[in-house]
């Protein structure tokens, strides 16, 4: 140790000098980043290396009294403890001898990020260092959900809720050009943690593809979703409101170029009044009334197959109403779905219909009882009426399946990149739409209005039927009746119908 030249004064007035043992205390250079809810030590040491089994040593927050951790004559000191820490902050002294000691901080809170000090003190001797806590929580979301038409276009939300900090909020189209939010808006729980809700209004229909992206601003770990918006979803201008404008600006010119060549006040009032009078006529027309309408969506009718149906699924007389016998014994006959070492039976059926080169629109309920056991299982949405459906089989794109899973209380995707969302509901009601041309399947919980997910760029060749299986006592599956005109966007938000009308199919 290096000794350390100190000077007093005595009550004589004479400097005295003396040699004294000095130190310096080492904290972190970096902030030291740490998850919510986990464990973490705020590390120090003192230079030159020695040991500080006989010093005074604390850890505070921002005041001196606001202990995190006191140690003192070799012991913990409790009694000037904060009441936030008894019980959560420890001493780590492994190499107390060696002048390095931390502090251990269990089950980190919101309340514990900010600024920290150690401070060490060896008779009148006194050091200490800054250290940075930075607390963080990745929380769920981003979802988004559509919420309805909106001045010529239509309105999505963005939401999420348990992050810290505040994240980062950001829109992108499929190119991924950033596009600002409309409105955004959060708040803070009673633990500190952010819930962030964005709004977008997307009025250029070629912007099928939307991703909403989560972000935050210190670890940088970021969380996307993204909506397909079908086209005929977008509402448009109504040709009536085209011609009415072209009507109204010819009408300007021409009064326009009367007054200018007339020169005469007499006749631009009277010219302009004519104007004025007409406006007043236009404006109270019933076209201004009706300036939006949706292409039609027509949606379709249809029974389910028997001659295509597992024989452990029974069907209602009226073909539109499926459930799974209760007792099942599974043979080496039974088709199988294999995943992650595990198997299980697919009992499936396929509606009486063939889907080529249009697009089409139906619904499904969803009864999974109100308790859901393991088994639970179900799948909708289309497949090819070739796609192997005996024996073992994956219900997998790439097998000419395009359907969503529920299992286990979540909606399990079958593509490269999986992701899942809690099914709250013990029911719901399902929609799905197929646009051959385009090339994709999406569906939405008719529920609350929100996207689920959709698959795109798909080539379809051959003809397509609408696909269902299911397994686990008490679970059900319903063909719906879609009403005309069906509210499609939001059934929290304004009445905006659809003009969808069902077009019956002839079954085969």
């Amino acid at each position: 140790r290096r000794p350390f030249l100190r000077s007093t004064v005595n009550p004589l007035g004479y400097n005295l000098f003396y040699l004294v043992d000095s130190f310096l205390v080492i904290g972190p250079s970096e902030p030291i980043v740490a998850m919510l809810g986990a464990d973490t030590v705020l590390p120090c040491r003192v230079s030159p290396a020695m040991s500080v089994e006989n010093m005074e040593i604390r850890w505070f927050h921002s005041q001196f009294s606001d202990a995190v951790y006191v140690y003192q004559n070799g012991m913990e000191q409790a009694g000037e403890q904060l009441v936030d820490f008894k019980g959560r902050a420890e001493l780590v002294k492994d190499y107390i001898t060696e002048g390095r000691v931390a502090v251990r901080i269990h089950s980190l809170r919101v309340s514990d990020n900010g600024m920290y000090k150690c401070f060490f003190k060896k008779g009148s001797d006194l050091e200490e260092a800054l250290l940075e806590l930075k607390v963080i929580s990745l929380g769920s979301g981003p979802h988004i959900f559509m919420v309805g038409p909106e001045d010529e276009g239509i309105r999505l939300k963005c939401t999420g809720k348990g992050w810290f900090p505040q994240p980062e909020i950001q829109w992108a189209d499929a190119k991924g050009e950033k596009i600002p939010s409309l409105s955004e808006d959060e708040t803070q729980d009673n633990d500190g943690l952010f819930q962030i809700e964005a709004s977008l209004l997307v009025r250029d229909s070629s912007k099928t593809e939307v991703s909403c992206s989560m972000k935050n601003p210190f670890f940088g770990q970021e969380q996307v979703e993204t909506i397909f918006i079908p086209e005929p979803f977008f509402p448009r201008t109504s040709p009536w409101k085209i011609a009415f404008v072209v009507t109204l600006v010819i009408l300007g010119v021409f009064v326009g170029a009367v007054v200018y060549l007339a020169r005469k006040e007499r006749q631009k009032k009277k010219k302009l009044s004519e104007v004025k009078k007409e406006k007043e006529k236009e404006s109270k027309s019933p076209l201004w009334n009706d300036l939006y309408f949706f292409s039609p969506i027509p949606t379709v009718v249809f029974t389910l197959d028997p001659a295509t149906a597992h024989p452990n699924l029974i069907l209602s007389e009226s073909r539109k109403h499926i459930y799974s016998k209760e007792s099942v014994s599974q043979n080496g006959d039974v088709p199988t779905h294999q995943e992650q070492g595990e198997s299980e039976a697919i009992f499936s059926v396929l509606g009486k219909i063939f889907l080529t080169a249009e697009r089409r629109y139906w619904e499904v309920e969803v009864n999974i009882g109100t308790e859901v056991g393991s088994r639970t299982r179900w799948a909708l949405g289309v497949c090819s009426d070739t796609a192997k459906r005996d024996g073992w089989f994956v219900e997998h794109p790439e097998k000419n399946f395009w359907v969503v899973v529920y299992k286990a209380g979540e909606f399990i995707f079958p593509t490269s990149q999986r992701k899942s969302l809690s099914l709250r509901q013990h029911s719901c009601r399902i929609g799905v739409f197929l646009d051959w041309d385009a090339g994709n399947v999406s569906f939405y919980n008719m529920i609350d209005g929100s996207h689920i997910y959709s698959f795109t760029g798909i080539t379809f060749c051959g003809t397509l039927r609408p696909y269902f299986s299911l397994q686990g006592a008490g679970a059900s599956l319903t063909i719906c009746a879609v009403c005309c005109p069906r509210k499609l966007f939001f059934l929290k938000s304004r009445s905006f119908s659809l003009g969808i009308n069902p077009t019956p199919f002839k079954e085969r």
